[in-house]
């Protein structure tokens, strides 16, 4: 059983996150902490400069209130969201917060996959702790 739990949840992807949330659950320990991480991709550098500087306030806001929303207002789920890459994010976030188990949805792999590898593969070869991928 696990302490601190982090499920990382994908807004934009049709991934069942609420699959996710019962693996964690069934996963947890008694007084067990679970976090559901979404990461917004960053806007590239060559872009950026052409997006108004208030929409990337408006960005981060709705991906918090659709995170919140994904959670239905479960009150023992901490919701957080960061901005980078996905997989490296969710990797860096694990180790520098102490998660001992990363619980992930992931899709049949297609060949793009075998070239560039999905996040949930990233995560699983990176982290610092067990993984869960569920499907």
């Amino acid at each position: 059983m696990y302490k601190n739990i982090l499920v990382a949840v994908a807004l934009d992807q049709a991934h069942n996150s609420a699959a996710a949330f019962e693996v964690a659950r069934a996963l947890a320990a008694e007084g067990a902490s679970i976090t559901a991480l979404h990461v917004l991709e960053e806007i590239p550098a060559y872009v950026a400069h052409y997006v108004p500087v208030e929409h990337a306030g408006s960005r981060r806001s709705e991906a918090e209130a659709g995170l919140k929303a994904e959670l239905g207002g479960v009150a023992d789920v901490k919701p957080v969201v960061m901005t980078g890459h996905a997989g490296p994010t969710i990797v860096s976030y694990a180790k520098e917060h102490g998660v001992d188990c990363i619980v992930i949805a992931s899709h049949r792999p297609g060949l793009q996959d075998y070239f560039l590898g999905s996040t949930a593969g990233r995560v699983v070869r990176h982290a610092p702790c067990a993984v869960h991928v569920t499907r």
